[in-house]
């Protein structure tokens, strides 16, 4: 350990005030390492006090923008990077409007892409092949709903599961969908996706631009969200790497990546 050390004392640069310099370390970090912040509150929420989170509240400026946008809007497109909490904030949106009355059904829908690596072919009904890439959707759903609710609402339809696949032709009337990893859709798909908004529906896609895992110029997100954004009654919210809200690395990293 001792040469070790030396080692690493040898090849460190430092400046007059005693901080090390070089091609990397100039970054600062966004937030602390040891920040208290905590997703559900104090640091000494006791998460199995309850079933789900009733109130989610914005944590920045963008995050309380996004919100502002479903509220107000039947179209909402959030890009951002990813640890932004454009999924969780969609997902909450749609159970507070079934909550309220607002919608009869929440309908999730995500593209079938798997990051770099392929699993085969997947055993099960549609939504047991499904289920994989609808993971974080059913973790915030949990989150919200809490699990025997939410098993529920899957069994009745209340909540439905739509493979991107078999959207064509539908008209979604009285429901909040959520389009989720659009950044893996291309230029078509996106455009039949929103073609498919019906009647008192609202619809929010969510992606990341800069980590599409198709091909370089597949995807259609980050043109679709350019060009609708100056139309009327459509709302473009733009997160950035400042509205991180997971661990304080993610923000630091993505700043070097």
């Amino acid at each position: 350990m001792g040469k070790r050390r030396a080692r690493f004392e040898q090849s460190e640069h430092r400046n007059s005030h005693g901080k090390p310099q070089g091609k990397y370390y100039n970054v600062e970090p966004l937030y602390p390492s040891n920040s208290p912040w905590d997703p559900l509150g104090s640091p000494a929420f006791n998460r199995r006090d309850q079933g789900y989170v009733r109130k989610v509240k914005p944590h920045n400026a963008n995050q309380a923008a996004l919100i502002d946008a479903m509220a107000k809007h039947n179209l909402v497109i959030a890009s951002g990077p990813a640890g932004t909490g454009k999924t969780y904030l969609a997902i909450s949106a749609a159970v507070e409007a079934m909550e309220e009355g607002k919608v009869d059904r929440i309908i999730l829908s995500r593209p079938a892409v798997e990051a770099g690596e392929t699993l085969g072919y997947l055993p099960g009904d549609m939504q047991e092949k499904m289920s994989p890439f609808l993971r974080p959707l059913y973790d915030a759903l949990n989150d919200r709903m809490g699990n025997k609710r939410l098993k529920q609402c899957l069994a009745d339809g209340a909540i439905e599961i739509a493979p991107i696949g078999f959207m064509r032709g539908r008209t979604l009337n009285n429901a909040f969908v959520v389009i989720d990893e659009a950044q893996n859709c291309t230029y078509g798909q996106i455009k039949m996706l929103l073609t498919r908004l019906g009647w008192h529906s609202t619809m929010v896609l969510t992606g990341d631009p800069d980590q599409s895992d198709l091909l370089d110029g597949v995807s259609g997100f980050r043109e679709i969200a350019e060009r609708l954004e100056p139309v009327p009654d459509i709302a473009v919210v733009r997160l950035t790497d400042r509205d991180i809200v997971r661990h304080p690395l993610v923000a630091s990293m993505l700043g070097v990546l």
